[in-house]
């Protein structure tokens, strides 16, 4: 697929049949995620791949607003390492680079997929690190349910010329 066909016909998908997805498959998403920009190249991240169903059932209990994962085949828990941060809090956007990876390469596969946000609530961070049995230095970021689709992917048009500013803010 295209790669702004990709863009610009992604949709969040919240409901998937019960086919499995492979772990080839779940890898090439993250060997995607890992071709995410990097501040100094210092690829702050770690993964949890999640296909286990009662792991997928026992989500919710620790992260609030995450109900469609326990219908999901599989998820990817997007981690921040803090121990490989060179500069520090960058690992936040470096994170958000390698979750809209997968999200572009699960759409490129005909799968579906959904970012769950997990950091900053504390609550959740705290919750998945528990569950995940992770070290304090790593910071759950985002969990992405995946799956084939269920649900059509509705035609969404964002775009808005009045966001844009040419040179200068000026309202």
């Amino acid at each position: 697929m295209d790669a702004l066909k990709a863009i610009h016909s992604r949709r969040s998908i919240r409901k998937y049949t019960d086919q499995a997805i492979s772990e080839a498959e779940l890898t090439e998403l993250i060997k995607a995620a890992m071709d995410a920009p990097s501040a100094l190249d210092e690829q702050p991240w770690q993964f949890v791949v999640i296909t286990e169903p009662s792991l997928l059932k026992e989500i919710p209990q620790y992260h609030n607003h995450s109900d469609l994962v326990a219908g999901a085949p599989a998820a990817i828990l997007v981690c921040g390492d803090r121990d490989k941060e060179k500069l520090p809090g960058f690992w936040v956007q470096d994170c958000a680079a390698c979750a809209q990876n997968i999200l572009l390469a699960a759409h490129a596969k005909d799968l579906g997929a959904v970012w769950i946000g997990v950091y900053p609530t504390e609550a959740n961070v705290i919750g998945l690190q528990k569950m995940f049995s992770l070290p304090e230095t790593i910071v759950p970021f985002a969990l992405i349910a995946l799956g084939h689709p269920d649900e059509p992917y509705p035609e969404k048009k964002n775009f808005d010329p009045k966001n844009i500013y040419w040179n200068q803010f000026k309202e």
